[in-house]
């Protein structure tokens, strides 16, 4: 059976430099599977593993799950990737926002996910390896043959919640200038699938073993006598008596300041038909043009431009700079528009406000 479908990412890589090269022989391999299901918490320990582990005998092999999530690339805008606004309701917990600290497109993840992390020095890294394995482990234990994209952002699926993916994925229909690194979608099949029975734990065995039978720089086929020469295949715990710091790093993943601040500046731009009544009071009929400037996650600048083709001071406005793009400047206006009198600033606000809860 050959599965001709791209998968999408839960496959990471993870590379260090190396100082000197080791001989195959000498290089011992793990699998650690992680015990939690919190999506800062697992990127805290890829990061704690890659700054700790002395990678150049020891090659290891990350398997993981995450409640629902989206997770953007360190480049990426999420306003742009993801449905921000509806996340806390997709559901019964909603959908966090996560970004890596590496590059990569966009994903949603939940637990029909099973994410793998390959860490290696980085003169050692062979991503046709990665892949082999991968496809190796689902063809002996499935009789599935995996054509996978050559793209970096390659996931397993299992049995993801499309509508949770849709949901959580879906668009804004705003224009958004940025030159944030975009994703391209594509389609996505489950391997549940193709084989029902299939699961997350059982593909997670196939992967992980296949993984130690195979020396650590040729995919050959060692069997059972070459997994025994490995380190170890072990469920993991996430938390500062297993990793001391790792609290530390999962704080700085789970911030505001790192999911949103480090968004690449952009701006949003959106013309609003004037009502009739407040065209007749500025003798012009047309469009009102605002752009908003949002530069590390917040409101840096808004331009308002009435038909005239003159920008012009509004009340209020000048009160959102500053303001967390968002959650913040949509409370801001929340508080002022009840106390707005002047027709022109409560369209203005009306408008601000539409901008702003669309993303």
């Amino acid at each position: 059976m050959l599965l001709h479908t791209k998968l999408n990412r839960c496959y990471t890589r993870i590379v260090r430099w190396c100082s000197q090269s080791v001989a195959e022989s000498y290089i011992k391999k793990s699998v650690f599977i992680s015990r939690s299901n919190d999506i800062y918490t697992n990127l805290a320990l890829e990061d704690w593993i890659y700054r700790n582990t002395d990678l150049n005998n020891h090659h290891i092999l990350m398997l993981w799950q995450n409640e629902p999530c989206v997770v953007i690339g360190r480049h990426q805008n999420p306003w742009l990737e993801a449905n921000v606004s509806e996340l806390p309701f997709i559901t019964d917990r909603g959908v966090q926002l996560a970004r890596r600290d590496s590059g990569g497109g966009t994903v949603f993840h939940d637990l029909g996910n099973l994410n793998l992390t390959f860490f290696t020095p980085k003169d050692r890294y062979n991503r046709r390896y990665n892949l082999e394995i991968i496809t190796k482990a689902i063809f002996r234990k499935f009789g599935i043959q995996v054509d996978i994209s050559p793209r970096e952002d390659l996931t397993l699926r299992v049995n993801v919640n499309e509508a949770d993916l849709r949901r959580a994925l879906r668009r804004p229909e705003v224009d958004i200038k940025t030159n944030a690194t975009k994703s391209i979608r594509s389609e996505i099949a489950n391997l549940c699938d193709e084989d029902p029975n299939i699961s997350v734990n059982s593909l997670m065995n196939a992967i992980g073993w296949e993984y130690m039978r195979t020396p650590a720089l040729a995919v050959q086929d060692g069997g059972l006598e070459q997994a025994n020469r490995q380190k170890e295949f072990k469920l993991v715990d996430p938390t500062d008596v297993w990793y001391p710091g790792i609290g530390d790093i999962r704080t700085r993943y789970s911030s505001w300041d790192w999911r949103y601040g480090k968004t690449p500046k952009f701006n949003i731009s959106k013309s609003f038909a004037v009502p009739n009544d407040l065209a007749s009071k500025l003798g012009t009929p047309g469009d009102l043009k605002v752009v908003v400037v949002i530069e590390n996650g917040k409101i840096n600048n808004i331009s308002v431009a009435f038909p005239s083709g003159h920008a012009e001071n509004v009340n209020n406005v000048a009160d959102l700079q500053g303001q967390k793009f968002s959650e913040e400047a949509l409370n801001r206006l929340e508080s002022v528009l009840s106390n707005l009198v002047d027709d022109r600033d409560r369209f203005v606000t009306k408008c601000l406000k539409q901008i702003i809860s669309s993303v």
